[in-house]
């Protein structure tokens, strides 16, 4: 084959699907948090995300409820989420195959699949890194959707009719939603930062980069965390407005108060 100065690249004429690709990362959201019981495994490679080799592949644990199972059997994948979070369903999940060319580029190709020089534990805690995050702003992409769907309604009544929503506690859920999937998002994935496992292999920054890119973490997360801003600042503009709106028919009605009251002392007066 001939290359012309470039470095090998890894092609493949198959589709990416379960029998033509040799191996494949499994990414599963299992929940909210994954609390592991580290105890039980014996050959562990990452402390922190919790890591360890099973069945000659890898299965990455990240406490914000998602799991990574790289190089392993659907048989072997369904006995790791056993072990990780027995009982548990899978909500949300992403599969990529990839293909070991020693002489190749680490990175994605054009042919929808990963290829990798040697699946190693540094190799194996980038590419779950990637995956881990994905799989789960997938999950929240979905969440703040249905929010803005539940907002909609409310913002085409007041742009029609001029009449605010009522459902002062729908509102305020409104408002928890979008504050507990910002916090998800910028504190529990952490989309910007950047695994431990580079400091200890600089040489996987590029490869790391290319995944960035390809899954588009930042820009993904980025987004999320403005969806929610907007939703936040509309359910609590509409929170201001009905409270508004109370507080004006509690004026009224003190002022109602004060003239009856007044009315009834004229009587009294008057018939004295």
């Amino acid at each position: 084959m001939l290359t012309f100065g470039r470095p090998p690249r890894c092609v493949t004429i198959h589709a990416p699907d379960q029998t033509a690709v040799p191996h494949w990362a499994h990414a599963v959201l299992l929940g909210d948090r994954l609390m592991v019981d580290r105890s039980m495994q014996s050959d562990v490679i990452s402390t922190a995300p919790f890591a360890f080799r099973k069945a000659g592949g890898y299965v990455v644990v990240f406490r914000y409820g998602a799991a990574v199972l790289i190089g392993l059997s659907p048989e072997d994948e369904a006995d790791a989420i056993r072990i990780i979070a027995p009982g548990a369903k899978i909500i949300e999940e992403e599969r990529v195959g990839f293909e070991i060319v020693p002489e190749a580029e680490d990175g994605p190709t054009a042919t929808g699949i990963l290829c990798l020089k040697t699946l190693d534990p540094a190799r194996a805690l980038v590419m779950a890194d990637i995956l881990g995050k994905s799989v789960a702003l997938a999950r929240y992409e979905k969440e703040i959707a249905s929010v803005f769907d539940t907002i909609e309604p409310a913002a085409n009544t007041l742009a029609t009719s001029g009449r605010i929503p009522k459902a002062r506690r729908a509102l305020l859920q409104l408002i928890g939603s979008a504050l507990l999937a910002q916090h998800r998002v910028s504190g529990r994935i952490a989309f910007a930062e950047k695994p431990d496992i580079l400091w200890d292999h600089t040489e996987l920054e590029r490869f790391y980069s290319r995944l960035e890119d390809e899954y588009e973490i930042i820009e993904r997360g980025t987004l999320l965390n403005g969806k929610t801003a907007v939703i936040a600042s509309a359910a609590e503009t509409f929170t201001d407005m009905v409270d508004t709106a109370r507080s004006t028919r509690l004026e009224m009605l003190i002022v109602g108060l004060i003239l009856a009251e007044l009315v009834i002392a004229a009587i009294t007066l008057f018939r004295q």
